[in-house]
């Protein structure tokens, strides 16, 4: 338990944004390099790490994936160990969720599995996106490294530490980024007539991207737009001549998300015209919904219930966004929520996950998949 939080730890410290994890790769695989090798083969990708541990008399591959990015937020724990990298965090566990996969990787190294079993260290959960290019590279490169199934993990703080919560089928929503620019015509906040104010028509833009939700998207369908950023302007006396809205969109089916684009189009077309700007839309990333494999969610719930230390719950769908589902769009596999006992949520500067989650997971996880 100690190592597993001192480790945890040391990774709380490090935190990098997607594709720049140039630390943590290091600190990883010296860690890696620490256990014996005899079973183990370890590939790099980009910032990324994959670890296959040969089996002992092996019928399919076992896959399990960690995230290893954190998020450009600046912390507010006062721990000890916060993070030195000022301007990021570990704001949604990854530093525990990587810990639990070196556990692993310690594990099946010492004490040989039956099964093969892959350890995917995948960068750019956070965005850009990293799944989806590590799963093209090993399609395209390395096919040998693709598993029969996968499963990973989540932490939740809302759940006591020991909870394994999942459900068969969909279990996270498809996401968007979204980003939209305006551009006016600045000038003198004395002179408003001869100009084109950015900040008012963001803010009318902001109000009616509200009402797609409430009046355009089916009350049975679920769906969010969240604008978290708005910027516009330079100082307090010159009329913005551009602004800029940064937000995220979650929908349950492709359906509604494809509605909710459309909406924010027609909206942005009648702003263009309404305050005699342009404005450009950039979808950034997008996430593809994680639909957890009916036999492998019930077999992680199954298991759980039997297991000393954990509490198996049947969990309702989330619109929690996350990577994972490129994984499940070509793998069967499950993923469940682990339960981190904590009073504030994921993207949270003051997120403290109980460190109690390390080892039971660890070893539920661990268990589990020498159990298939």
């Amino acid at each position: 338990m100690d190592s597993l939080v001192q480790i945890r730890r040391e990774l709380h410290q490090i935190p990098e944004l997607g594709f720049q994890e140039f630390k943590t790769q290091k600190y990883l695989l010296e860690k890696i390099a620490q256990l014996p090798q005899q079973y183990l083969e370890v590939v790099t990708w980009k910032t990324g790490i994959v670890v296959k541990i040969t089996g002992s008399n092996p019928t399919k591959t076992i896959g399990w994936r960690t995230d290893i990015d954190g998020l450009p937020i600046i912390e507010e724990t006062d721990l000890p160990f916060a993070s030195i990298h000022e301007e990021n965090m570990h704001a949604c566990g990854h530093d525990c969720h990587m810990t639990i996969a070196l556990a692993l990787v310690q594990a099946f190294a010492i004490n040989q599995p039956s099964q093969n079993v892959i350890v995917y260290f995948q960068p750019a959960e956070e965005g850009p996106g990293g799944a989806e290019p590590m799963l093209q590279w090993l399609k395209s490169e390395r096919a040998d490294l693709i598993p029969d199934e996968i499963y990973a993990l989540h932490i939740a703080p809302e759940y006591p530490v020991g909870t394994v919560a999942t459900r068969p089928g969909l279990l996270f929503a498809d996401t968007s980024e979204l980003f939209i620019d305006l551009k006016g015509l600045g000038g003198h906040a004395a002179y408003p007539h001869k100009t084109r104010d950015m900040t008012v028509a963001a803010a009318n833009l902001i109000l009616q991207l509200q009402t797609i939700i409430s009046r355009n998207i089916n009350p049975l369908d679920s769906a969010v737009i969240t604008i978290g950023k708005m910027t516009s302007g330079t100082v307090q006396n010159i009329i913005a001549e551009n602004a800029r809205l940064e937000g995220t969109i979650r929908t349950l089916n492709a359906e509604a998300m494809n509605d909710v684009k459309r909406r924010i189009e027609a909206i942005c077309s009648g702003i263009e015209a309404s305050f005699e700007c342009s404005i450009s839309i950039d979808y950034g990333s997008m996430y593809y919904e994680v639909n957890n494999n009916e036999r492998c969610a019930n077999a992680l719930l199954s298991f759980a219930e039997e297991f000393e230390g954990c509490n198996a719950y049947l969990c309702s769908e989330s619109m929690t966004g996350e990577d994972f589902g490129y994984f499940l769009k070509e793998i069967p596999g499950a993923l469940f929520w682990a339960g981190a006992n904590c009073e504030y949520g994921l993207h949270h500067a003051k997120l403290t996950p109980d460190e109690n989650l390390l080892s039971i997971n660890a070893n539920f996880v661990e268990q589990f998949i020498r159990s298939l």
